[in-house]
């Protein structure tokens, strides 16, 4: 069975790109966005066949809201 899970990614600290999974609370990076992807499929893929069933029950997250805010700057 597949299922489709979030992926966000956003540049991070030395150039490297860190992605996240908010689904699982699983992270991972990698120096571009397509390995940053690749390595957290390969994560998300490794807690889903090693974790217990009951860990990954109480960690999935069904309702995730992906949107955009406005706020004021100072600048």
């Amino acid at each position: 069975m597949r299922k489709q899970l979030t992926a966000i990614i956003e540049k991070g600290e030395k150039g490297w790109y860190v992605a996240l999974c908010p689904e699982f609370d699983i992270a991972s990076q990698g120096e571009t966005i397509e390995k940053a992807k690749a390595n957290l499929k390969e994560a998300v893929s490794l807690f889903l066949e090693c974790a217990p069933k009951e860990e990954i029950e109480e960690r999935f997250q069904d309702e995730i809201f992906i949107t955009s805010i406005e706020v004021a700057t100072l600048a």
